[in-house]
């Protein structure tokens, strides 16, 4: 669908992205990119949305109109209700369209058409975009900070929201996020970026694996839980966090049995995408 080689952007004499083994996002797929501000993530999407000038090859069969892309700040007249801002930019009209009252109905969003732009919430100016860009049924699809600005919980049902949408469909979608518990829930394979470089890429659980192993035992970063933890493998974490790799299955249990006789409270996870992250970068630098 989407193959992307030997890419560089520059902003002056500053390179603000540089990818050197081909990447390629297939038919279906769903992509987190992941990385610290400055990392090369909006600037990735503008090169592929041609918004931005680039060195290198971006090959894609697809038109300009099968590509959607939700940008992390949006500007919209204030002066009118969303109703007729809606109606404009698609097109059509919301009492003769029945997928775009579908989509409507799917985001609770039928009592801010009333509404003017400025009077909507950040969750509901969120829904507002995302309805119209969930309309033009691209093929691929990019979302920047989609909830960006938002509190936990409308974070969270946003997400929800976004997943069941998407999860009987063959789009492609491609979603910037620094909130790894939505990566979690929306991406299959990762693209790791770090200061325009590419880090790593390629599925959730493999490069769990490969950086963190099997199974991470994490707890408290405390002088007792160091002593337990003596002769196991130690991963960067959060400082306040102490992070154990468990390679085996016999590797886990005899840690999980130590914490446990010595009354140690615990997390275990195999999918923990900031532990990923962390140790991803810590590897790619140490090379």
């Amino acid at each position: 669908m989407l193959t992307i080689g030997q890419l560089e952007v520059k902003y002056g004499s500053q390179t603000a992205l540089k990818i050197e083994d081909p990447i390629s996002f297939k038919k279906g797929e769903r992509i987190g990119i992941i990385g610290s501000n400055g990392a090369g993530k909006s600037t990735l999407i503008k090169a592929v949305l041609g918004l931005v000038p680039y060195r290198g090859r971006i090959i894609t069969q697809l038109k300009p109109e099968q590509m959607a892309v939700h940008m992390q700040f949006n500007g919209y007249v204030t002066t009118m209700p969303v109703r007729y801002i809606m109606e404009t930019i698609l097109g059509t009209k919301i009492a003769k369209n029945k997928e775009l009252q579908e989509l409507i109905s799917f985001f609770d969003f039928e009592s801010c058409l009333s509404k003017r732009f400025n009077a909507l919430s950040g969750g509901q100016k969120q829904k507002f975009t995302i309805i119209l860009v969930m309309f033009q049924k691209a093929g691929l699809t990019f979302y920047d900070e989609v909830t960006s600005g938002l509190d936990f919980e409308t974070r969270q049902k946003l997400t929800e929201m976004l997943s069941q949408w998407y999860r009987d469909k063959d789009d492609t979608l491609v979603v910037i996020s620094h909130y790894y518990e939505e990566l979690e829930q929306l991406a299959d394979k990762l693209l790791i970026l770090d200061k325009g470089r590419v880090v790593d890429f390629g599925r959730k659980n493999e490069l769990f694996e490969r950086y963190c192993g099997r199974v991470v035992i994490i707890m408290e970063n405390s002088g007792k839980n160091k002593e337990l933890s003596k002769g196991f493998p130690v991963l960067k974490s959060p400082e306040h966090l102490l992070a154990i790799s468990c390679k085996s299955k016999e590797q886990e249990r005899e840690m999980l049995m130590i914490l446990t006789e010595n009354n140690v409270n615990f997390k275990r996870s195999n999918s923990d995408i900031e532990m990923m992250f962390m140790n991803a970068r810590e590897r790619f630098y140490a090379q």
